[in-house]
């Protein structure tokens, strides 16, 4: 299928929500392909995974550079140089500058596994089952200035259990995470989902 939406995914580890993103753009009438997955960690095994399914990688450190906007900035230029349409932030482990994620504004999409606006940031798990939540879930979210905080797109909801622990909750969220972030691309892909600010 011509037309389809060029996309990149933004890795620090292993990437399995980078894998199901392109396990669903196999399909053919799935309106997005994925063209480059780029990780600030070189070691990451989810390059290894893209690399095995022909797709573009590139890997920097920040450390390399002198400041975090440098880095950006040098991101920038492999992303525009893949000629995306669209980012997503698949355990990308750095938190972006407001000049990044407005360059991408209403382009760019990351997967929280919580229930946002409940419990930005990390630890997510362990501080539901802390405070007693009966549920937990995942947020496909538009990527805004402000920690976890843009619009979402989409939201599964996986109920805590009774000896749950950070790690089993974390397993069965991650179940959803693999269907909930296909689904949400395919949204923005087709247009069907949009940012509106």
């Amino acid at each position: 299928m011509s037309g389809k939406k060029r996309v990149a995914v933004l890795i620090s580890g292993r990437g399995s929500n980078m894998t199901a993103l392109i396990e669903a753009a196999k399909a053919p009438d799935y309106p997005a392909e994925i063209v480059g997955v780029f990780s600030n960690r070189a070691a990451a095994p989810g390059l290894e995974t893209a690399r095995a399914e022909g797709i573009d990688t590139a890997n920097l450190a920040q450390s390399s550079f002198e400041s975090r906007l440098d880095f950006e900035n040098a991101l920038t230029g492999i992303l525009e140089g893949w000629a995306v349409d669209y980012v997503c932030l698949a355990g990308f482990m750095r938190i972006l500058t407001s000049e990044f994620t407005n360059r991408w504004l209403g382009k760019a999409i990351n997967i929280h596994p919580s229930l946002l606006p409940a419990y930005k940031g990390l630890d997510t798990h362990a501080r539901a089952i802390s405070d007693g939540a009966l549920e937990a879930g995942c947020t496909v979210h538009f990527v805004t200035p402000g920690l976890d905080e843009g619009p979402a797109i989409l939201q599964a909801r996986v109920p805590i259990k009774p000896g749950d622990t950070a790690e089993t909750l974390a397993a069965r969220v991650l179940v959803e995470e693999h269907k909930l972030y296909p689904e949400a691309l395919r949204l923005l892909a087709s247009g069907e989902a949009t940012y509106q600010g």
